[in-house]
């Protein structure tokens, strides 16, 4: 898919849903009030196609350690929004020069059955561009084709015994990775999206 399609379909309108864990488990949804947070979606125009940036946290974060994610975190007080928030963290964590960021727009709120309400901001990293990550959080970063996220026979549900339930998630395995969680979520609203005609 095309740097032009994507920027049409992202302007064009959202699928809606507000995703979350909430969604395959309605009694996941926290209770109070939600810490808001934003994330880049980093899609990387390639000669042999659109990818997607992600991250492997390290293994001894207390958030979601050695899982795979999108650059991003809390939206501080001293970020004036979310998409500066997202991009923030995208420097400090991967080490992406700033003006090799390009926004193009933003997916459906995502809230965590932690309490986050996520705001996945996509735009493009635009080669070249070097990445250096914070050794403390981020233990590899890799690229996923966009194809591979935007077909459907790679999207799988599980489930899993978690606190006496049978919890549902989202998961793409791509070879020795398992995208899972908030992060697969993200991704199957990015594919929704993007598939629409």
């Amino acid at each position: 898919m095309d740097r032009d399609t994507i920027i049409e379909r992202l302007t064009k309108g959202r699928a809606g849903t507000g995703r979350g864990d909430h969604d395959l488990n309605p009694d996941l949804r926290p209770e109070g009030s939600l810490v808001p947070a934003a994330v880049l979606v980093p899609l990387v125009p390639r000669d042999a196609g659109m990818t997607v940036l992600l991250t492997q946290r390290t293994d001894h974060l207390h958030d979601h350690a050695g899982q795979i994610s999108f650059p991003g975190g809390r939206i501080e007080g001293t970020d004036p929004s979310a998409e500066d928030a997202a991009i923030r963290e995208t420097v400090e964590e991967v080490g992406v020069e700033q003006t090799r960021i390009e926004l193009i727009g933003q997916l459906d709120p995502y809230v965590t059955r932690t309490g986050y309400a996520v705001t996945p901001v996509v735009g493009f990293v635009l080669p070249p561009f070097s990445v250096r990550p914070d050794p403390f959080e981020v233990a590899d970063v890799f690229e996923v084709p966009l194809g591979f996220i935007l077909d459907p026979a790679n999207l799988q549900r599980h489930s899993r015994l978690f606190e006496g339930k049978q919890r549902h998630f989202y998961a793409l395995p791509y070879r020795e990775r398992y995208i899972w969680g908030a992060t697969a979520g993200m991704l199957v609203n990015l594919a929704q999206v993007l598939n629409e005609r």
